[in-house]
C-alpha cells in the first residue's frame, strides 16, 4: 500500500531523511528535480523543445530552479520567472537560483512573462508553492495562475497544482488554482488527487520517488491507502490440486423483481465467474426461468411471491449472503430484509435497493452484523449518511460510519474507497469512465460475494474484489472502448483478471 500522508507528515518524512540518511535538504531537492527531468525526458508526448518555469520563493520553487539547471545541461531552451528582489526566499531557493544564473538559464521576474508568446509546443512547469500552501493564492501570483490558465501550452504541476490544498477543499471559483495537464507528487499521492472536483486541475498525476527515508514511511501512523498490485496479488488465495466446490463456499444471492431480474443475473454470473463453489440466487418467480435459461450453472430458490422477493429462505446452507440489486423497495421486501439482518450469522453484503430500504429505516444501521458490507454509489451514501458538500467531508463522515456501526464501506466511482470498521481508507487504482454503465455495480456486489464465500475476510474481500471488478473493466476496455463497454463485458474478463494476479 502506499500510504497518503497530510502535508505536516511529508514535511516529516523530508526532515526525518535529512537527518537519517543523512542528506543534506539541497541534494534531497537535487533527488526530486531529477526525477522530475527524467520523467519529463522519457514522456514521449510532451513537446519540451521551449520550457517556462514559474519558481516561487519557498522549496518549491527551488525544485523548479534546479530541473531548469537541469533542462539547460540537455540543451533545452528554458527560462526561469522567479519572485522580485523583495521578496523573501528560502535558503534553497536562493542556492539553486545562484547555481541556475552559473548554468546560463534565463532568469526573468513575473512581470516579464508575456503570454501572447506561449504556442502549443511551449512547456509551462509550475513550481510557484507545494503542499505547504496553508491559505489561497493572491497578489501578483493570483495574477500569474490566471495567465497560465489561459495559456495553450502543456501545463505540468510540480508536487500539487499551484493554490490547491493537498487535505483539504478549495472554493472555486472563488480561488484561483493552476489547471495542470500533468502533476508530478513527490514520493506520494494527496489526497485531493484523488477527489473528482479536483480532476481538471490534477490532470495526469505521477508519483515519483525521491527516495524518502523508509524507517519513516513505515513507522508512520496512516489511515489512508492507495492500492498497488502488489497488495492484491499478495491476497489471493492459490488453490490445492485436490480442491473441490465444497472448499469454495456457497453464496447466496437474494435480488430481482418484476422489470429488474437482470441485475440478479448479472449478480450471479459474476459471483459464479469470482470462484465461488457454489451460488443459489433467491428470485421472484418470474425470474426462475430468465436465470435457469442463461446462468445454468447457479441454483435457484423462488419466492412464492411472483415478482418480488418477500420471504427468505433457510440460511444455515450458505458461507455468505448479498442482497439488493434489483430488488426494489416494496414493504414486504423491506420486512424480509430485516428479518435477513436480524437472522443471519454468515458474512453479509447489501447493495442497491437493500441500501435504499436500509436508507429509509436508519435505526436498522445498528443492528447489522459487525462487519457487514455496505457497497452504495455516491447518491447511495447520501441517502444513508445525509449530503456532504465535498469529498474531504464526505470521506470523514464515511470513516466516521464504518468505526460507529463496525462497516465495511465500498464508496463506488473513480478511485472507489473502501473504509474497514477500524477507519482505515484504501482507494483502488484500477478501472475507466467505461465502467459508468448500468449492472456495473450489480458485477461488483457478484464478485464481493464470491470472495466472502470463499472465506477472505470482509476488508480483504472488498478490497480484493474492487481491484479485481476494475481490472476486468480495464481489459474489456482494449476490446470495446469507452462507450461500447458493458456489465457483461466486465464479467468475461474476469478470468483475465485473476490470471493477471497470478
Amino acid at each position: 500500500m502506499i500510504k497518503i500522508f497530510s502535508p505536516e507528515q511529508v514535511r516529516n518524512a523530508d526532515t526525518f531523511t535529512i537527518k537519517n540518511e543523512p542528506i543534506s535538504s539541497i541534494r534531497l531537492m537535487e533527488r526530486a528535480a531529477s526525477a522530475c527531468v527524467e520523467w519529463m525526458k522519457n514522456f514521449g508526448d510532451l513537446n519540451y523543445k521551449n520550457v517556462l518555469i514559474f519558481c516561487g520563493p519557498g522549496n518549491n520553487g527551488g525544485d523548479g530552479l534546479a530541473i531548469a539547471r537541469m533542462l539547460k545541461q540537455q540543451q533545452i531552451i528554458v527560462t526561469a520567472f522567479v519572485p522580485d528582489e523583495h521578496t523573501k526566499k528560502s535558503d534553497d531557493f536562493s542556492e539553486n537560483l545562484k547555481r541556475a544564473i552559473h548554468s546560463q538559464v534565463e532568469i526573468k521576474s513575473y512581470t516579464e512573462f508575456d503570454p501572447a508568446l506561449v504556442t502549443n509546443s511551449t512547456l509551462l512547469v509550475d513550481a510557484l508553492f507545494g503542499s505547504g500552501l496553508s491559505k489561497p493564492l493572491g497578489g501578483i501570483y493570483r495574477e500569474l495562475v490566471s495567465q497560465i490558465n489561459l495559456s495553450p501550452g502543456i501545463v505540468i504541476a510540480i508536487d500539487i497544482p499551484s493554490g490547491l490544498f493537498a487535505s483539504q477543499p478549495v472554493e472555486l471559483p472563488k480561488d484561483t488554482i493552476v489547471k495542470a495537464d500533468y502533476t508530478l507528487s513527490f514520493q506520494f499521492p494527496k489526497l485531493a488527487f484523488l477527489f473528482p472536483e479536483n480532476e481538471f486541475l490534477v490532470g495526469h498525476w505521477q508519483v515519483l520517488n525521491i527516495g524518502l527515508h523508509p524507517d519513516f514511511i513505515s513507522g508512520e501512523p496512516c489511515t489512508n491507502y492507495l492500492v498497488e498490485y502488489a497488495d492484491v496479488k499478495g491476497m489471493l488465495k492459490h488453490r490445492s490440486r485436490f480442491a473441490h466446490k465444497g472448499n469454495f463456499g456457497h453464496a447466496l444471492l437474494i435480488g430481482g423483481s418484476r422489470g429488474k431480474n437482470g441485475a440478479a443475473v448479472l449478480m450471479a454470473r459474476s459471483c459464479l465467474h469470482s470462484g465461488a463453489g457454489l451460488v443459489t440466487a433467491h428470485l421472484p418467480a418470474n425470474g426462475y426461468q430468465v436465470l435457469q435459461t442463461v446462468v445454468p450453472e447457479v441454483m435457484v430458490s423462488v419466492d412464492d411471491d411472483p415478482e418480488y422477493c418477500t420471504q427468505l429462505p433457510r440460511l444455515d446452507a450458505y458461507t455468505a449472503i448479498a442482497a439488493g440489486p434489483g430488488l426494489g423497495t416494496l414493504a414486504e421486501t423491506g420486512k424480509m430484509l430485516k428479518h435477513l439482518i436480524q437472522q443471519t450469522t454468515k458474512p453479509l453484503l447489501l447493495d442497491a435497493d437493500a441500501l435504499n430500504i436500509l436508507a429509509d429505516n436508519p435505526t436498522w444501521l445498528a443492528f447489522l452484523p459487525k462487519g457487514t458490507v455496505l457497497t452504495p454509489h455516491p447518491g447511495e451514501f447520501a441517502r444513508l449518511a445525509g449530503k456532504t458538500p465535498n469529498s474531504f467531508d464526505r470521506l470523514e463522515v464515511l470513516r466516521a460510519m464504518c468505526i460507529r456501526y463496525s462497516l465495511n464501506i465500498v464508496l463506488k466511482g473513480a478511485y472507489t474507497v473502501v473504509c474497514s470498521p477500524l477507519g482505515n481508507c484504501y482507494f483502488n487504482p484500477t478501472g475507466n469512465p467505461g465502467m459508468a454503465t448500468g449492472g456495473s455495480g450489480d458485477v461488483l456486489t457478484g464478485i464481493i460475494a464470491a470472495l466472502l464465500a470463499q472465506g477472505y475476510n470482509q476488508t480483504e474481500a472488498c478490497i480484493l474484489g474492487v481491484y479485481l471488478h476494475g481490472l476486468s473493466g480495464d481489459l474489456a476496455l482494449d476490446e470495446t472502448g469507452y462507450e461500447a463497454l458493458s456489465a457483461g463485458d466486465i464479467i468475461r474478463n474476469l478470468g483475465k483478471a485473476f490470471m493477471e494476479l497470478y
